[in-house]
């Protein structure tokens, strides 16, 4: 008889399908944190012309996610959910505002994060807490018992898939070359969700400065149908 890791039963596929399951509600469009209405930047230089078709949009979507805030916030999201204290977890969540590299980016986090924190506390009963946007799914992943590599993974696919949704909607992207560029992505995003299982605070840092210069100039923007 070959051997190996053991089958999965019953109930290891019935929790796994939960965490899934419940992961996929928060992180869904359809979850009202109004993600829908922020572009990270991206609505800046599709302005510019600098993301002007599917491949300079998987480019910079590349960077942000692996050199950018897509890292940072896997790296925030895994610290949250392992905050021994209400204390270290406040302490995480001020280090998150502090690294925003601009004031709608801030925003954009604290404001995605209370939404997030307002909805979950109603329908799961978690402490109501107003924390920013991966600190809060971090901290509320924990309450819930879920896989935190599986949330992290999951938050930066929802990450890059609102971002794409974005550009479908101020370039001439089709949505099937949109899903194609965020098909392309998902490697991507578990790579660096499992690079970041071992990092902490210390290892927050970005490269992605144009990305950060972008959202500093979205601010004086005109027009932009975007809060971000």
């Amino acid at each position: 008889m070959a051997t190996g890791a053991p089958m999965p039963t019953r109930m290891d596929i019935a929790r796994m399908s939960t965490e899934v399951l419940t992961l996929t509600q928060w992180l869904s469009p359809a979850y009202p944190v109004g993600a829908f209405a922020y572009s990270h930047g991206l609505e800046t230089v599709i302005a510019e012309g600098t993301v002007h078709n599917a491949q300079t949009l998987q480019r910079w979507l590349t960077d942000v996610i692996a050199e950018g805030s897509g890292r940072s916030d896997c790296i925030l999201l895994r610290a949250a959910y392992h905050a021994p204290d209400p204390a270290s977890l406040a302490e995480i969540d001020a280090t998150a505002r502090a690294f925003a590299p601009s004031a709608e980016r801030l925003q954009e986090t604290v404001l995605q994060g209370a939404a997030f924190g307002a909805t979950t506390q109603a329908i799961w009963d978690h402490p109501p807490q107003e924390l920013t946007y991966p600190v809060a799914l971090g901290a509320a992943a924990r309450q819930a018992e879920l896989d935190v590599d599986l949330t992290a993974a999951m938050y930066l696919q929802a990450f890059t898939s609102n971002l794409v949704s974005a550009a479908t909607r101020a370039l001439p992207l089709g949505q099937t070359e949109g899903q194609r560029v965020l098909a392309a992505l998902t490697p991507l995003c578990t790579r660096i969700a499992t690079e970041t299982a071992t990092s902490t605070l210390d290892n927050l840092a970005s490269c992605a400065w144009r990305a950060d210069i972008a959202s500093m100039q979205h601010e004086t923007l005109q027009p932009r149908i975007f809060k971000s």
